[in-house]
């Protein structure tokens, strides 16, 4: 019987624990004037460029373009939760989805760090659509 009762306080536990961290607050204090635009063209089986150097605390503006014949995705999780936000959001499960033809743009202020990259629509990373991240 006693597993039953905590059952019910545990599972809200992490349900509000998970909920917290899924939000952050805004950056502030950020000219968002400034911000570098960096352009990273996704292709068949490609990321142009394949490494993005960045420099941490500087902001930038991530323009995506899809040029290739189907879907891709700019997958960096790690990347993507690492950084800070002007609305304190970033890409849902550090994901940037683009159909055909499709242009995304992310705003954001990168952490120090090495991160990977990939497609991961299926076969994509196998067939060399990876890269990394790399700021200083």
């Amino acid at each position: 019987m006693r597993v039953r009762t905590l059952l019910p306080p545990a599972i809200l536990s992490i349900a509000l624990l998970a909920a917290g961290a899924a939000s952050a607050a805004p950056v502030v204090g950020v000219d968002w004037t400034k911000a570098e635009r960096v352009e990273v063209t996704l292709s068949n089986f490609a990321f142009t460029p394949r490494s993005l150097h960045l420099k941490a605390g500087q902001p930038y503006v991530l323009h995506f373009t899809n040029a290739g014949s189907g879907g891709h995705n700019f997958s960096a999780p790690e990347f993507f939760a690492s950084a800070q936000y002007p609305s304190g959001v970033g890409p849902d499960g550090g994901v940037v989805d683009l159909h055909k033809g499709a242009v995304a743009d992310v705003s954001l202020v990168p952490v120090a760090g090495q991160y990977k990259l990939k497609c991961s629509h299926f076969l994509h990373a196998t067939r060399g659509m990876t890269g990394d991240i790399i700021v200083e």
